[in-house]
């Protein structure tokens, strides 16, 4: 596309107009700029609440894929990219699924995190070819990112995902965007401009950053990675962590610490096994098969053995 065609797309974009509120931005003293921020920053989570039951039914997709052993793929470029590597990358540790079950696609690859790879979006053979080498199916979920909706490389990605005939969903901050018009479902947040006109890893970046939460975790949840409000499939892969798996299982159980840390040594670091001994004196084997009876549900797998 040539730069005066590139320029009257992007007049077409609400992310990339200028904000009334904050013309005389660089007039003001420091706690004047950052309540600027602050004011805008608050609109967001109306914005997200519009946009609720296009969220949901991505989520009942990603559940569907989850149940068929099939992944949740994030593609975007830049801060979106970024974001959705974050999300991804937190999953394990969170919910203690396995590496690849929630996949993080960047354009310009993985240095792209942690430098500017901004000319990485411009081709959509790159999106089509990340998808090719992690091997898409049809069961998967392809989630493209991108705050104004026409990122190549996210174009790319969507339109290969729907020949292949994976579920896809365009997140955009933008209305009637590109992607929106590819993919199966649009979540498109309308925060409007920006503090700094165009810089969309403000409001548009705080809008995907909601949005990605509440997929994974909602999805998680879905699929019995909770007990209540606790997360009962974390990995205790650190300190922090082994100690957030003691705590989690005295507040279920009621158990003292010396007893959680007993169970969770028993059980091989297992929240979900720690808590249903502790709560039903089964052995750890006899409540690992009645978890597993459960579908991985604790509420479900304690129910059953205390009706």
């Amino acid at each position: 596309m040539s730069e005066q065609g590139l320029m009257l797309e992007l007049e077409r974009l609400v992310s990339e107009d200028r904000n009334p509120k904050t013309m005389d931005i660089d007039l003001l003293p420091t706690i004047d700029i950052l309540r600027k921020i602050n004011d805008e920053d608050s609109g967001v989570p109306a914005a997200i609440e519009k946009v609720i039951p296009e969220i949901a039914a991505a989520v009942d997709r990603i559940v569907g894929a989850f149940q068929k052993g099939a992944r949740l793929v994030y593609m975007g470029a830049g801060t979106s990219g970024r974001l959705g590597v974050l999300d991804a990358s937190e999953c394990p540790p969170t919910f203690g699924v396995p590496e690849g079950m929630v996949v993080g696609l960047i354009a310009g690859g993985a240095d792209a995190l942690v430098r500017a790879a901004e000319g990485a979006e411009d081709d959509p053979k790159q999106g089509m070819k990340a998808l090719l080498e992690i091997k898409l199916t049809p069961d998967d979920v392809v989630v493209g990112i991108a705050v104004s909706g026409r990122t190549p490389y996210v174009i790319g990605g969507l339109t290969y995902a729907r020949q292949v005939g994976a579920t896809t969903v365009a997140l955009s901050c933008n209305p009637r965007s590109v992607i929106a018009g590819i993919a199966d479902i649009a979540i498109s947040p309308l925060v409007g401009p920006e503090v700094l006109s165009g810089s969309t890893r403000l409001k548009s970046g705080t809008a995907q950053k909601l949005v990605l939460n509440m997929l994974t975790t909602a999805s998680m949840i879905r699929i019995g990675k909770s007990y209540q409000n606790l997360m009962v499939d974390l990995n205790p892969s650190n300190r922090k962590l082994v100690a957030r798996a003691v705590r989690i299982v005295m507040q279920t159980t009621g158990c003292s610490a010396q007893q959680a840390r007993h169970a969770l040594h028993q059980t091989g670091n297992d929240v979900k096994l720690a808590i249903l001994v502790t709560i039903t004196g089964m052995g750890v084997e006899e409540a690992r098969k009645a978890l597993g009876k459960a579908g991985g549900f604790l509420r479900k797998a304690i129910a059953e053995r205390t009706m």
